[in-house]
């Protein structure tokens, strides 16, 4: 990596630390180029403005969140042919993840973004929207392949059953952080979980 690209990053990953600490609005670029021990002309080197930083930390942010879901939902395909357990066991790989993390989730940047829409142009508002309906596809895709092979308890569109994680991940995010108790957005994920196994559960002969 180069010193551009390194100084770069850092700078995206000072700026996203304070967003998702204290929101956009009240993270100065004054005080991530004091961080970064760069000059003001250093900064505007590599972003034109606030608009082109919250770009790059919103595609940085997507990007990893990609490559966490990749990685989980292979996982439990790895470790199980039938699609339901292979989803259920990637929630528990991402419960066990999230319950990991020392200081609890940072939060969401996607939130963060959202709670503060006016301050963004229209392509920073287009980014946050795309990345959401692209998870909720992604999770849905994979309720698809339940739903071909599990008969469903009760009457649930996949469409809202898809978003209804998307929901329970950034809830419990808002409600950990809020708290001050880690471990709620673990819990949230396993009672997702729950839920799910038991909407595909077989019914039993009278």
């Amino acid at each position: 990596m180069s010193k551009g690209t390194a100084t770069r990053e850092r700078i995206i990953a000072i700026a996203e630390a304070g967003v998702l600490s204290k929101g956009f609005g009240a993270t100065s670029i004054e005080e991530v180029i004091a961080e970064a021990g760069i000059t003001k002309s250093g900064f505007f080197y590599h972003f034109r403005d606030k608009n082109e930083l919250a770009r790059e930390m919103l595609r940085r942010y997507v990007e990893a969140n990609d490559r966490l879901f990749d990685e989980i939902f292979a996982r439990g395909r790895e470790l199980a042919d039938d699609p339901l357990p292979a989803f259920l066991i990637s929630l528990k790989l991402l419960a066990e993840l999230m319950d990991d993390l020392p200081n609890g989730h940072p939060g969401c940047l996607i939130a963060s973004i959202c709670y503060q829409e006016r301050l963004f142009d229209r392509e920073v508002r287009e980014m946050t929207a795309a990345s959401v309906r692209s998870w909720n596809a992604r999770f849905r895709g994979l309720l698809a392949e339940i739903a071909e092979q599990h008969r469903m308890r009760e009457p649930v569109l996949l469409d809202d059953l898809a978003e209804m994680l998307s929901c329970v991940i950034d809830g419990g995010i808002i409600m950990s952080r809020t708290l001050g108790d880690p471990s709620r957005l673990a819990r949230q994920v396993l009672a997702y979980r729950g839920f799910v196994k038991l909407l595909f559960a077989p019914e039993r002969a009278h």
